[in-house]
């Protein structure tokens, strides 16, 4: 008997557009019309809203509704609504971010991998312009076609070069639109591809020479034209940035979140949101979760919440891995009811991602048992005591 979707269709078999995860201008989208509808200010050419709603969209309203003006509702917005909170980081870094937006200068968001860059990224993208999908991914194989322009050989042999036979990078889409493009990852493509970009942010225009002597034989940026890129600060494979492309850039840092209680709520709200897609419940006890995102931050920050030294293991600690465990918990806790207890199965999911980059950090891992772990046991945390009984996971 075949497996069907909710719509009738054998699963697998394009039964309609269902999707994993959608893009943050379809997952937002009644918040965005909202917003587009509420602040009616001044916008920066080709802004779907303006300055200040893109900051609010990114950061929320802070549990408070906003209303409508008189006469703006309409296509079934609300009169009132509160916008949630979809970046935990710094408003003022968020406001820095829009502001060189609207200067229509390029953006370069830097960090630790883990620390929602590339979702910042998106929902920058996906304000400003209402699309987050002009994306480039950079990795050691990105050609410079990919950031520029490529061709249609089937059309390019039949006709020789025409503006039809035209390939766009989500690039060029963009500056034909007036809209913002990503490149994701840039200092993981070649030195050589990565300068293809310093005539794309300085000339704000990208020639064409197979079309010379055509009136597509140089494409200019509309205005409202910018690109986002990401950086990680610690990865392998990482070609430096030219000092001539550095300087078309703003550079932003994003760090991890600094609150324990913010970074717990954000690690239970993903995962929960993960088991939704699957339609399932997530029942992993709410004092588990800030277990987990401590032993994360101790981890991280080579000293834990009470000061007693840690040794940093090599692999990153990020928010990003710790929704991944809190998710793996869930699903286990799912799919295995009554089979263990969801606790029992922290240290070796702990460990996996400790030793990820280095085995020999399952060391360092076992030392951060005996220390912060023990410590807290015998200060009395039954939760603690737990995890401490359950050293021998870590050696087996």
């Amino acid at each position: 008997m075949s497996t069907t979707l909710e719509t009738g269709a054998p699963a697998g078999l394009g039964a309609g557009p269902v999707r994993q995860v959608d893009p943050a201008e379809h997952a937002h989208a009644g918040e965005l019309a909202f917003l587009a509808a509420h602040d009616d200010g001044a916008r920066p050419p080709g802004w779907r809203l303006t300055p200040r709603a893109v900051v609010t969209f990114i950061v929320g309203s802070e549990g408070k509704e906003l209303t409508l003006p008189k006469g703006a509702r309409g296509d079934g917005l609300p009169a009132k609504l509160a916008i949630a909170r979809k970046f935990v980081g710094d408003r003022a870094l968020v406001e820095r971010c829009v502001v060189t937006l609207a200067g229509e200068r390029g953006l370069l968001l830097v960090g630790e991998p883990g620390t929602a860059k590339s979702m910042l990224s998106e929902l920058l993208s996906a304000a400003v312009c209402g699309t987050s999908e002009l994306v480039v991914q950079g990795t050691a194989g990105t050609t410079e076609d990919q950031l520029r322009y490529g061709w249609n050989y089937a059309l390019l042999l039949a006709g020789g070069p025409t503006p039809e036979a035209l390939v766009p990078s989500p690039i060029l889409t963009a500056m034909r639109a007036g809209a913002v493009a990503r490149v994701e990852e840039i200092t993981r493509c070649l030195p050589e591809v990565q300068d293809a970009m310093v005539s794309i942010l300085s000339d704000r225009r990208i020639a064409v020479p197979e079309l010379s002597g055509t009136a597509g034989a140089t494409i200019h940026a509309a205005p409202g034209f910018t690109l986002i890129a990401t950086a990680n600060l610690r990865d392998r494979g990482v070609s430096e940035m030219s000092a001539a492309l550095k300087r078309r850039f703003n550079f932003e840092t994003v760090g991890p979140i600094p609150d324990l209680a913010a970074e717990t709520a954000l690690v239970g709200r993903q995962a929960r949101a993960a088991l939704d897609r699957v339609r399932t419940p997530f029942a992993v006890d709410e004092a588990v979760l800030e277990a987990l995102v401590t032993a994360f931050r101790d981890l991280r920050a080579g000293r834990s919440v009470e000061g007693w030294e840690v040794e940093r293991p090599s692999t990153v600690m990020s928010t990003a891995e710790a929704v991944a465990v809190a998710t793996s918990l869930g699903l286990a806790a799912a799919y295995f009811p009554g089979d263990r207890d969801v606790l029992s199965l922290l240290p070796a999911h702990l460990q996996g991602v400790v030793c990820k980059d280095d085995p020999a950090d399952g060391a360092k891992l076992l030392g951060y048992w005996d220390g912060a772990v023990r410590r807290r046991a015998e200060e009395g945390s039954r939760l603690w005591t737990q995890l401490w009984e359950l050293r021998d996971v870590l050696q087996s």
